[in-house]
């Protein structure tokens, strides 16, 4: 089952809705995104990372997920 960047980022918001976020990636498995949201600010990046995985909600859990792979950027907005 295909994903579209659309619904990433509606999760993602839905987790960090004042957040600056851009979702790219069209063959419906792979994608990238940056976030960047003041929720971030004293976090590392692991803890950053994390806390947007989660909003996914088991979207990449396992070879059954609809999400394969994400390159993902986060930081605090500066």
């Amino acid at each position: 089952m295909a994903i579209e960047a659309q619904d990433i980022e509606a999760l993602i918001r839905a987790a960090f809705p004042d957040a600056r976020i851009t979702v790219q990636g069209d063959d419906g498995a792979h994608f990238s995104a940056e976030v960047i949201d003041a929720s971030f600010k004293g976090m590392n990046r692991v803890q950053q990372q994390r806390a947007v995985y989660a909003s996914l909600k088991g979207k990449m859990d396992g070879p059954s997920g609809a999400l394969h792979a994400l390159a993902l950027t986060t930081k605090a907005p500066e």
